[in-house]
């Protein structure tokens, strides 16, 4: 078995989002002034890794046999690991690493949903249906792709940690869930344009492929203009406390990453700088704004 190329498939560097989206959850629920099962937030961190690495394995394993991996540019962010196509032999076990991911954290939810009630099933399923279908089919829906890594990120992993940690759910967790939700969607949505031609020829259809990068800028920008415009809200209302405020200081990132999408378009792939800012944006602004609801 090829260890290396299992890993590299996994994209370990990605699985800091899912870090940060369960931190955030558990920190709303601290905040609530309730007790943290460390058992139940383990197995939470665990369960949302495992379903990233099931996402991002099988992802791979479809591009290589889809021969995706093999018109792509390879970037940091975009275009794949590039491990299967040096290392063929792999591809089976990387396939099964995929499907043995999947499985256990749905033994993790069964477990959840055995300790909670069926309260957890809707969110359980939607889960799965987003790791089996991601690649094969919601990539050909170009809204349900645009929103697709938002609902994963923000409400899945944060709601769903904030769930199992108190067995109920809690209105501000779904309030808080919407920033990391429209980060996310930005992610994929940059990390899509230097893939374009790519994606389109094997015959997906995201967003930018279905409407144009003009357009996409759009929505990238009202994203990061709505996810900085809900944070001020929060805290002038005093739904958020004052250090929230932090929480702003990474979106210039997104900014930044905004100028290098109008100016560059698809070529931004060449300019990873742009990809990376957009990367650090989505990971700092939860990261801060758990940390500040933490303390």
């Amino acid at each position: 078995m090829n260890i290396a190329a299992i890993t590299q498939s996994m994209r370990l560097p990605f699985l800091v989002l899912t870090f940060v989206s369960v931190f955030l959850g558990a920190c709303i629920v601290i905040a609530s002034q309730r007790d943290v099962n460390l058992l139940f937030l383990f197995l939470a961190l665990v369960g949302g890794l495992l379903a990233h690495i099931s996402v991002n394995t099988l992802n791979e394993y479809i591009d290589f046999k889809s021969g995706l991996d093999y018109l792509t540019k390879k970037t940091p962010f975009s275009g794949g690991s590039g491990t299967l196509p040096l290392n063929p032999e792999a591809a089976s076990a990387v396939f099964k690493t995929g499907i043995i991911s999947l499985a256990l954290t749905t033994l993790i939810g069964c477990f959840f949903i055995w300790q909670y009630g069926v309260q957890l099933l809707p969110l359980e399923l939607l889960g799965l249906l987003l790791i089996v279908s991601y690649t094969q089919w919601i990539n050909k829906l170009p809204v349900l792709c645009l929103i697709s890594p938002g609902v994963g990120f923000g409400v899945l992993m944060v709601v769903g940690t904030q769930f199992v940690l108190t067995g109920e759910y809690l209105s501000e967790a779904f309030y808080i869930a919407v920033i990391p939700f429209l980060l996310a969607n930005n992610l994929l949505l940059l990390n899509q344009y230097p893939d374009i031609q790519a994606d389109s020829n094997i015959g997906r259809n995201h967003f930018p492929i279905a409407f144009g990068i003009q357009k996409s800028n759009i929505v990238y920008g009202l994203f990061a203009l709505t996810t900085a415009l809900i944070l001020a809200v929060y805290i002038s209302i005093g739904f958020l406390p004052a250090l929230s405020w932090i929480a702003l200081i990474p979106m210039p990132l997104a900014i930044f990453s905004l100028y290098g999408a109008i100016t560059h378009k698809g070529a931004i792939g060449s300019y990873p700088h742009y990809l990376g800012a957009n990367v650090a944006a989505t990971v700092l602004t939860p990261l801060l704004l758990g940390i500040s609801i933490l303390f």
